[in-house]
């Protein structure tokens, strides 16, 4: 007579204890037990899925349209403020409100209210004198550059964070500051050499006006972003099209630190959504949604804040350079007055002083704060 197989024994007991059912396979992996594992139905992984490459362009390049054309009015403010064609107007302002020379906090409290009547005087006198339109002048170019340019960053940035972890055994949500650091210079780089043409064309119509020429009948010098674009080759050649490009590297170190910052951040947000999480007495509230959906804004203003503040002589002498003013040089011919980064800098600091170096610096951080809070925003993935 034959013994059922100890095997056969226990499935049996099992089946009687179970009330004839199969029993549930376990899903406990023992020691020395994980290679080919599978595990059941409805408990796969629950980690974030990896962004699809083409996602970061697209992110990058919604949210730069929509900061773009929201803070435009900044935009032809600062870039005026930047270049030397307005000093005069500047001047006068000052000159009939001298700023403080105490340095207590009183004074400088007083000096920043100053600065910031002089953004807005500026502001309504364009408004008055040229129109509405005015404070909208190289809209076009201006979205027709933004568009790409955040894309390109935000898609070299992000990929090239990915293949840099990858590369160097990282994982992406845990990467050092270097890794970020090096991404995001690389991103710079790529996105200033693709797009130095079209913010040129655009420095030059907000620089452009209908009184520019003490010439009786001449309008404005440039017709249209096309007749810039001809007039520069013409009279300057391709190169004419990337003056300027040094700065735009040098301005690399600009959004370098505000993506490593901006980084850091996002991790100490994410260990505090996490520690919530892992609470099970933690009850989700409205300031769980605040820090939600506020914080990554928060962090991408403040990061865009220090990191404007840090580096901004850099955009003044960008905008020198692309404004390729002209001086006379005797004999009825006329000279570039900036003909390098290096030359730039030591003229604007030599005639203007520190001060001319930080020229529309308040409506600069005015628009760029909320323009990195609204991209970061509209582009909510997080990212990259």
């Amino acid at each position: 007579m034959s013994f059922p197989a100890s095997s056969d024994l226990s499935r049996g007991s099992s089946r009687l204890r179970d009330g004839g059912r199969e029993p549930r396979q376990s899903v406990m992996i023992q020691s020395g037990e994980t290679d080919d594992v599978e595990l059941a139905p409805g408990l796969e992984s629950s980690t974030k899925p990896e962004p699809k490459p083409w996602a970061h362009l697209l992110a990058g390049g919604i949210g730069g349209m929509t900061a773009a054309a929201l803070t435009s009015p900044l935009d032809v403010l600062k870039t005026r403020l930047q270049s030397d064609f307005y000093q005069a107007q500047l001047r006068s302002l000052r000159a009939a409100h001298p700023l403080p020379q105490s340095h207590s906090i009183l004074s400088l409290s007083r000096s920043a209210g100053v600065h910031f009547a002089e953004t807005v005087q500026i502001l309504r006198s364009i408004h008055v004198h040229e129109g509405w339109r005015a404070l909208f002048k190289g809209l076009g170019p201006n979205l027709t550059g933004v568009v790409p340019a955040r894309a390109i960053n935000f898609y070299v940035y992000g990929n090239g964070k990915r293949i840099l972890s990858d590369y160097f055994g990282y994982n992406p949500d845990e990467a050092p500051a270097g890794i970020h650091l090096g991404a995001a210079a690389i991103a710079g780089m790529a996105t200033g050499t693709a797009t130095n043409p079209i913010w040129l064309i655009k420095t030059r119509l907000q620089l452009d006006k209908s009184n520019a020429s003490n010439i009786p009948g001449r309008g404005r010098q440039y017709k249209n972003s096309f007749d810039c674009i001809r007039q520069t080759v013409r009279h300057e050649g391709i190169r004419g099209l990337y003056r300027g490009l040094t700065a735009s590297y040098l301005g690399v170190t600009e959004s370098s630190l505000q993506w490593v910052m901006y980084e850091q951040m996002k991790r100490v947000l994410a260990r505090r959504a996490a520690r919530r999480s892992a609470d099970p007495e933690h009850v989700y509230g409205w300031q769980d949604f605040m820090e939600e959906w506020g914080g990554k804004l928060t962090a991408a203003g403040s990061a865009k804040l220090i990191a404007a503040a840090a580096t901004y002589p850099h955009e003044v002498v960008r905008t020198r350079l692309r404004q390729a003013p002209t001086v006379p040089a005797g004999g009825g011919k006329v000279e570039m007055k900036y003909t390098g980064l290096m030359q730039c800098f030591r003229l604007i600091f030599k005639e203007e002083g520190m001060a001319g170096l930080y020229g529309g610096l308040t409506p600069h951080l005015l628009r760029v704060v909320p323009s990195a809070a609204i991209m970061f925003g509209i582009s909510q993935r997080p990212i990259p």
